[in-house]
Formats: C-alpha cells, sequence, structure tokens
C-alpha cells in the first residue's frame, strides 16, 4: 500500500545543487519518507520519489482509469438501450401522442393493491 502523500508544500527539499552533489544522502531521504521535492532558486520544480511509491500511483492511475471506463461503458449502454426504443416502430407517434396529452391520464392512477 502506498504511504500518504504528503501536500507539496509539507515535502522536504532539496535545492538541485544538493541533489547533485549528494545524491547518497539524498536517496537516504527518499526512502525515509517517500519523496522530496527538488528545488531550484527556492521554486519546487520536481518531486523525487521511490520506486514502490510510484509503482503504486500508477496501478491506482489504472484503476481509475478502468473505473471510468466501465462507467461510461455502461451509460453508452443505458443511453443506446433508450436510444434503441425511440427508434422502435411507432415510437414517434407514442411520444406525440404523450406531449398531447398533456399530463391527463385516461385512467386514474393505481396507487396499490388495498386501494
Amino acid at each position: 500500500m502506498i504511504p500518504e502523500l504528503l501536500s507539496l508544500d509539507d515535502l522536504p527539499r532539496q535545492n538541485a545543487s544538493q541533489v547533485k552533489n549528494k545524491w547518497g544522502e539524498v536517496v537516504r531521504q527518499v526512502r525515509q519518507t517517500g519523496s522530496v521535492a527538488i528545488t531550484n532558486h527556492s521554486a519546487v520544480e520536481m518531486v523525487l520519489l521511490d520506486a514502490a511509491t510510484y509503482q503504486q500511483l500508477t496501478f491506482d492511475l489504472e484503476a481509475i482509469k478502468a473505473r471510468e471506463q466501465s462507467i461510461l461503458d455502461d451509460l453508452a449502454g443505458r443511453f443506446d438501450a433508450r436510444l434503441a426504443v425511440l427508434q422502435e416502430p411507432g415510437a414517434r407517434q407514442r411520444v406525440t401522442a404523450l406531449f398531447e396529452s398533456r399530463g391527463k391520464l385516461a385512467r386514474p392512477p393505481k396507487a396499490g393493491s388495498s386501494f
């Protein structure tokens, strides 16, 4: 499971020169905290992650994409089913009759078996 990710402002920071000159220290810090913000002129330019965190992020992203695609496929199927009903023979006449009824029912509604 992925460790809880800190916000960009809360990440430990290393400037680009420290990363270049003290790579071993930066690697130890990444292993301890999971990620380190790399700065250039005090502005965060990138975040260094350990491999396990990166793999988990990519796995989670793929799972989200698959879930979104599943939802879109379901919506497309429901849309196609409704469209098919509207394309049936006589659908135009039924819709026209519905609009012409202006909410009036041919028979009173039945509220349940006790009515």
